[in-house]
């Protein structure tokens, strides 16, 4: 299949290129996903062959491109790589993208900017693919970009919203503010693998990944704090594309896209792009502790954070969102935990896995989401309706398997997933230097499995329970969504149900990444699986135990859930429901400061920097104003003129 894995790529930029077509000729409002359809299936179908045919005895495969550039002594190749990271990343960008643009021919019809969604969406694929796949650095951040690009036009999709203005502006300025950090990351690695050459140049052209790590060993000897400062200026852009706090606040906000734009974004492909960037980088990170253990604090208080401030969300969308940061912090976690280098190949993997899981349950959750939208007249305000469960039969069963694996209840795929993470933590507490932080970490992780389940059954509870109530936006017969949505999220469900069984107990997908990577290979160390995975199913069946009562009981007493709305506007239910208005710190402390000081910057430029040099071009100014009343055109004065200038350079000749 490796002759073939150029398509996977190439497709979704072909169906691109072919929704522009029909977007400029005005034949793409009803038929621009089709080509869509046709080249993410093709995408999908060379990803998953591409994994069945993959050669255990040959973990790496180079497929040959192109070259990119050649200047001089720089010469950069577009390859790809097949490994099992791109490979796990691919399936799941590809397959996820697949499903999702199925539901989107049925959410977005009719829509004016038809042709123009679907444009940009396969341009997204597109992007994310060769992000996943390229074998160099440089070529990732082009394409990371590409990435943010698209993110950008898709979440301000609905530009003429000004919400939907705002929010894809903040978004795009809190990821290039992250990239920045990305960026000098890179151009310090190319100038630190240089290092590792006897004649010390810049060799930019060699940021392919086998070339970086080999120079890493050397660097980690005799550079290891210019490898550390990498780590970080890696981790700053990791944390800005997986929205880990303080880059988290982007992320919310970008809700305000369509359904399906959720669904890809911040279920399977753009928020995960960080995970993968730290998992293909760990044979650096694992030289760097220091950045691991930076990475695990700020996944575990992104996880904790997340969850709280998704507790107290009425906006169904938004509490999904914070749903996703939290989770996200999950896989942090498990990247972390290679700070103890024995930790780094299982945490990679169960970081992976958690991924690929969430991708799952998540974007069914999101599209399950844009049915109740788009039945309830685009309101969803969890307090304007309840009792959905006899009004949307199906999506209530679709959105109950989603948040059963979104809250880790056995046997669905969130349980198996999550418990890998703090199976690795419970593994290894007492096998390093940074046991604190793992004990840490492993507390967090059942604090914010409990935490998760209360939150998603309390929408559950407050959606499908209670007394049947409906905006007036919604009309006299709101109903569920047509077939054709149905069938992508059907399949979603299966996977939501079946991911867990197939990869969790069997650990195929753990041994497939553990087996074929560069990573040094530990051995494993026993731990009480059973009694980690009743602890786990006890602390979710809890949660849903407490929504239970606090949320179920008060929406059947009170159709307007007022009793929840009393509790939830006073103390600390009020500061999370404000998303601890980290917002308006960050306007306070951060934005208004360096706006202010843009302005002072633009007086200073205006009146000292562009004075002074208006002051030096006054003078031939002036000089030419009085040189200019002595131009006339008279001619008797011209000729006194040269006469006296005669006159004078005979007495200067004469004297001297």
């Amino acid at each position: 299949m490796t002759s073939l894995v150029w398509l996977i790529p190439l497709a979704p930029l072909i169906a691109c290129l072919c929704c522009i077509v029909m977007a400029i000729s005005g034949r793409g409002k009803t038929l621009a996903h089709l080509p869509v359809w046709l080249g993410l299936g093709i995408a999908s179908i060379v990803a998953l062959s591409s994994v069945t045919s993959f050669n255990p005895a040959e973990p790496l495969a180079i497929i040959p491109g192109y070259t990119w550039l050649d200047v001089g002594n720089i010469n950069i190749k577009m390859d790809l790589r097949l490994d099992c990271i791109s490979l796990t990343q691919i399936c799941v960008v590809t397959c996820i993208s697949f499903l999702v643009a199925l539901y989107s021919s049925g959410y977005m019809h009719g829509d004016s900017g038809y042709a123009r969604f679907f444009a940009v969406f396969s341009g997204f694929v597109f992007s994310m693919s060769m992000l996943v796949l390229v074998n160099n650095l440089l070529m990732l951040y082009a394409f990371w970009e590409g990435v943010g690009l698209c993110s950008y036009l898709l979440i301000g999709y609905w530009y003429e919203r000004p919400s939907a203005a705002k929010a894809a502006f903040k978004a795009f300025l809190v990821n290039r503010l992250a990239d920045c950090g990305l960026l000098i990351g890179i151009i310090t690695l190319a100038y630190a693998v240089g290092l590792t050459h006897t004649d010390s140049v810049f060799v930019i052209q060699n940021l392919n990944f086998d070339v970086i790590f080999k120079a890493v060993p050397q660097l980690s000897a005799e550079h290891p704090l210019l490898l550390t400062f990498i780590g970080f200026m890696l981790l700053i852009g990791a944390i800005g594309k997986s929205a880990q706090f303080p880059f988290h606040v982007w992320l919310p906000d970008a809700m305000e896209g369509p359904t399906p734009v959720s669904a890809l974004i911040h279920a399977a492909t753009m928020v995960t792009a960080g995970i993968y960037l730290l998992a293909r980088m760990s044979p650096l990170l694992i030289e760097t502790p220091i950045v691991l253990m930076t990475a695990g604090w700020l996944g575990s208080i992104t996880a904790l954070l997340g969850a709280v401030i998704a507790l107290f969300q009425h906006d169904l969308k938004r509490m999904l969102a914070y749903s996703t940061v939290s989770q996200l912090g999950y896989m942090f976690i498990a990247i972390g935990a290679g700070a103890q280098q024995e930790a780094m190949l299982f945490g990679v993997a169960a970081a992976m896995f958690h991924l690929l899981t969430h991708a799952f349950f998540k974007a069914l959750l999101f599209l399950t989401a844009g049915n109740i939208m788009h039945a309830m007249g685009d309101v969803i305000d969890m307090r304007r309706f309840s009792g959905l469960r006899h009004v949307l039969p199906k999506s209530h069963i679709l959105f109950l398997i989603g948040a059963l694996a979104l809250a880790g209840v056995p046997p669905l795929a969130g349980f198996w997933s999550k418990d890998g993470i703090l199976a690795v933590l419970a593994t290894h507490i007492d096998n390093t230097s940074h046991s604190g932080g793992f004990v840490s970490w492993f507390g967090i992780g059942l604090l914010t499995a409990l935490i998760t389940s209360i939150y998603t059954f309390r929408a559950y509870f407050r959606v499908f329970y209670g007394h049947t109530h409906t905006p007036e936006e919604a009309g006299a017969h709101p109903h569920d969504a047509s077939f054709s949505m149905f069938v992508p999220l059907w399949i979603l469900a299966a996977g939501s149900i079946l991911a867990g069984w197939l990869l969790g107990p069997t650990a195929i997908l753990t041994k497939f990444i553990t087996e074929n990577t560069v990573l040094p290979h530990p051995e494993a160390h026993a731990h009480d699986e059973f009694t980690l995975m009743v602890l786990s199913a006890m602390i979710s069946l809890t949660g849903i135990t407490i929504a239970w009562f606090t949320t179920s009981r008060a929406t059947e007493t009170s159709p307007n859930t007022q009793n929840i709305e009393d509790f939830e506007s006073r103390g600390f239910a009020k500061l999370a429901g404000n998303r601890f208005y980290l917002d308006e710190y960050f306007a306070a402390f951060l934005v208004t400061p360096l706006f202010y000081f843009s302005k002072f910057l633009a007086l200073w430029d205006l009146l000292v920097m562009d004075g002074i040099w208006r002051i030096f071009s006054f003078i031939p100014y002036i000089l030419g104003g009085i040189l200019q009343t002595r131009q006339n055109g008279l001619l008797p004065k011209y000729g006194m003129g040269m006469t006296l200038g005669i006159i004078i350079l005979l007495v200067i000749v004469l004297k001297w």
